[in-house]
């Protein structure tokens, strides 16, 4: 069993901690240099796609079985603004404590972890300091971990309807059939609720995917890795 980071946004964090998102998709790159580019997926448990001139390629986030660490946004408590994440978990290391570790504040939620203790008692709260961006997240800030299930590789476009809510775009509303649409937090007041019809999961992922990668993403329906998975902690 192999671990590897990956970078998940808040909004897709917060779905994962509510169990609503079990896939993710990449793409697949560099795009191979192959006739016409075509990739045909070999399905789990393989982790690769196989080119048309018969080049292996492999999911570089691993095969069923390996792990998936979370990086998220995040921040410290205001001591140490003038430190990178790789000097707190030294400064851990050289104070004597055994493993790295810190307050942390997760921005998707507003989570906060050893928060209230810091330094010697009494015990005090601190004001956050500044905001880490995921890509810096060390792997003991993580607090989310999953395991992969399955692997394959597939056209961006061929993402289905349930494909979409597994990205976890909406949120279960009171009826299995009508979800509560991200909408919700478009709203001017933020205080109505919308409700989306299923059959709209696509389209909302759509509009998500070229918010993510830029206008016209979506309609250049790149090769994808289709990772899903299980939260394992």
């Amino acid at each position: 069993m192999k671990e590897r980071p990956i970078l998940f946004s808040g909004a897709m964090v917060r779905a994962i901690l509510d169990g609503r998102k079990t896939q993710t998709r990449r793409v697949v790159k560099p795009v191979p240099d192959i006739v016409h580019g075509d990739i045909v997926a070999r399905h789990t448990p393989k982790d690769m796609a196989l080119g048309r001139l018969g080049e292996i390629i492999p999911c570089p986030y691993g095969a069923p079985g390996d792990r998936l660490w979370v990086r998220e946004t995040f921040r410290f408590t205001s001591d140490f603004d003038g430190d990178s994440p790789a000097r707190v978990g030294e400064r851990c290391i050289d104070a004597g404590y055994t493993k790295p570790w810190a307050p942390i504040h997760y921005e998707a939620d507003g989570e906060r972890r050893d928060w209230m203790w810091v330094g010697t008692p009494p015990a005090r709260d601190v004001s956050p300091g500044k905001t880490r961006v995921s890509i810096h997240m060390p792997r003991w800030a993580s607090r989310i971990t999953l395991e992969i299930t399955s692997v394959l590789v597939e056209r961006l476009n061929d993402c289905s309807e349930e494909d979409a809510l597994a990205e976890g775009v909406f949120k279960p509303g009171p009826s299995g059939n009508l979800p509560i649409g991200p909408c919700v937090e478009r709203v001017s007041d933020g205080n109505e609720i919308v409700y989306c019809q299923r059959g709209m999961a696509t389209a909302e992922y759509r509009e998500l995917w070229d918010q993510i990668n830029g206008a016209g993403a979506w309609a250049a329906n790149p090769w994808v890795w289709v990772v899903e998975f299980r939260r394992a902690a």
